[in-house]
This record gives C-alpha cells, structure tokens and sequence, in this order.
C-alpha cells in the first residue's frame, strides 16, 4: 500500500459543508488533512482499488453533494508529526485548557487536559468537540457512570472523570483512535477509565447515566437506539456531529425512544444537544 492524496475543490462551499467535510475525512481513516484555500487535501494509506469505494462512503455522507476530487500516489511521510506540529492548546469557556504533553501547564482554569493527538478526533479545536465539553461543564458527574461513544481522544470521557464521574466507559470503532484514548487517560491518571475497540453492539447489557456521543448525523440515527436502551431512566445523553438543519429528524427520532430535549447550543452551523430519557 502506498499513501494516497485526495484533493477536493471547495470553491463555493460553506464554511459547513467543509467542516463536516474534514469530520467525515477524519472519521474514514487518513491521516493528515489539509485544508487550503479552495480545496481540501487529506492522506491515507490505502491500496489504489480502495479510492472509489471511499469517494461513494464521502458522498453518501454529503447527502449527494457533487464531488470535483482528484487522486495522487505519493511519497509516505510522517503526517502525524506533521500534523502534531501544529497543534495549538485551546480553552473552552473559561475552564477546561486541553494541551499536548509538549506544550507548558496551565494552572489558572479548573480542568487541564492533555492530549497527545495522533490523529483521533477531539482535540477541543473543532465545534463539536468544543460544545460537548461546554455542556459536560454545564453538568454534574460526581459518581454517574458515563459512557462515551465514537472517543476520538478520549477527551471527553476524561473531563467526565475530572469533573467526578464513577465508571466511565469510552468507545471508538477505530484501532488508531482506541489505542489513542487509552494513551491519553495514562496521561491524565485516569487509566481506571475503560476503553473498548467496537461499535454500538457492545452495549448490549450496559449502563450508563450519562451518554455521550459526538459522531455524525446517520451513525447517531442508526445508533440511537443502543444508545437509549443502555440510558437508564432519566439518564441524559448529549449528541453532536450534526448541523442545525439536522436537528428535527434526530428530535424525532429521539422521541420514538423516550429522549426528551432539553438543552441545544450552536456553533457555526454545528449544533449539540442535550436529551433526558422520561418514562415510556
């Protein structure tokens, strides 16, 4: 296998469609994203005859939405170093300072992460990322058992734990991003935290008081149901990986299993949002 640069031209496109653009990117496994202007490059390791089967996944994704793309095979790099590079600390409302190993300490915020990103998606940097943290510190944990679904990082399960969480479990269907969550709560000395390789089939017999799964749009429509049977009653689930857009066909969806909303914020087009499980 070699690595393969995809270009995409982005002339035209909203600053949202780009956004859920590099999410679907990161989520399919390539390993650097680089966002120029009018077009976005990413690389992955992957045999030739793999490319179209990964352009249908993109557009099913995009709801359809035409492609102009272009291929390369190129010389392998390291872009994760590349991409660790320049990677910036950030601070979400006020509290919680997510950093690499690297980078100095931050003493004057409550929570302070670290995260030594190698390539999982959650570093705080992107929207979705950044409101599920807002609503984590909007809430109380002190000994709810947590649950987070698609972990990227791990950074949320960690701040649960920080903030006073009991078991907490983190899930990510990617081996990268596994092995990279349980990296990341060694770091944190919050290596009680659980984390599995697998997907919504391991929740059978679980469960959480707290959900939270940041992932996209169609995986949290087809996954909603595990979700909401491993919710105990009046247990609270947050979601993110949508647009505003895709707001009433998740609320409807969520109403069929009992999930009330209760609480939405936005952010360029990208929303999350906090449902409670009522009683049927």
């Amino acid at each position: 296998m070699h690595t393969q640069e995809l270009v995409i031209e982005t002339t035209g496109w909203t600053p949202a469609d780009a956004d859920l653009l590099v999410s679907m990117l990161d989520i399919l496994g390539f390993e650097g994203i680089l966002e120029e202007e009018n077009c976005i490059k990413a690389y992955i390791v992957a045999e030739i005859s793999e490319r179209e089967k990964i352009i249908a996944e993109l557009r099913t994704e995009l709801h359809g939405k035409k492609l102009a793309y272009s291929w390369n095979s190129i010389e392998d790099k390291n872009w994760n170093s590349i991409w660790e590079s320049n990677f910036q600390p950030v601070t979400i409302a006020g509290q919680c300072h997510i950093r690499a190993s690297f980078h100095p300490a931050n003493h004057t915020v409550p929570y302070e992460i670290i995260i030594d990103p190698k390539m999982a998606f959650g570093t705080g940097h992107h929207e979705t990322t950044s409101m599920m943290v807002r609503l984590i510190l909007e809430n109380d944990f002190p000994g709810k058992s947590v649950l987070d679904m698609g972990c990227g990082t791990g950074v949320l399960a960690i701040l649960a734990k920080m903030k006073g969480a009991g078991e907490v479990v983190a899930v990510d269907n990617d081996e990268w991003a596994a092995e990279n969550a349980r990296s990341n709560v060694k770091l944190n000395n919050a290596s009680d935290i659980r984390v599995y390789l697998g997907g919504a089939s391991l929740l059978e017999n679980m469960s959480f008081d707290i959900i939270f799964a940041n992932i996209n749009r169609n995986i949290l429509l087809n996954d909603m149901s595990a979700y909401a049977g491993a919710l105990q009653e009046n247990g609270k689930i947050l979601l993110s990986g949508f647009h505003v857009e895709d707001l009433p066909v998740l609320e409807g969806k969520a109403g069929t299993l009992n999930l009330k909303r209760k609480h939405v914020i936005t952010e360029n087009q990208w929303m999350a949002a906090l449902f409670e499980k009522t009683r049927s």
